[in-house]
């Protein structure tokens, strides 16, 4: 037996509205049926999918896990993100790699990668 990614999710307050947060990111349409208790988005035939699921409870600390999304123009890219409601956090230039920090608009910890 084996195993494979199938979904990301994230808690948070809405659903949809996180969800249009990411579909503008991610440049996908989010998924028939969404509502501020749960929501997705699916990249076509690509895995993984991307769950938003409505939980009671606030973020609180850092992210364990977190999205890295990978670009050809880091600047740009971290430009048109904050655009659509993400907040630059920090900026990292370590081992070879450049890559941003961002928070999406409930607070969760994300990545944008410079392609090597």
């Amino acid at each position: 037996m084996s195993v494979s990614l199938y979904a990301v999710t994230f808690d948070c307050a809405d659903a949809v509205e996180l969800a249009r947060f990411w579909s503008a990111v991610l440049e996908c349409p989010v998924d028939e049926g969404a509502s501020p208790d749960v929501a997705s988005i699916t990249l076509g035939d690509q895995l993984p999918h991307w769950y938003f699921m409505k939980v009671p409870e606030g973020k609180t600390v850092k992210n364990r896990v977190h999205a890295d999304l990978v670009t050809g123009d880091l600047a740009a890219e971290v430009k048109r993100i904050v655009a659509l409601g993400a907040t630059e956090q920090a900026d990292y230039h370590e081992g070879g790699y450049q890559w941003a920090t961002l928070l999406d608009p409930e607070g969760n910890e994300f990545d944008v990668v410079a392609q090597a």
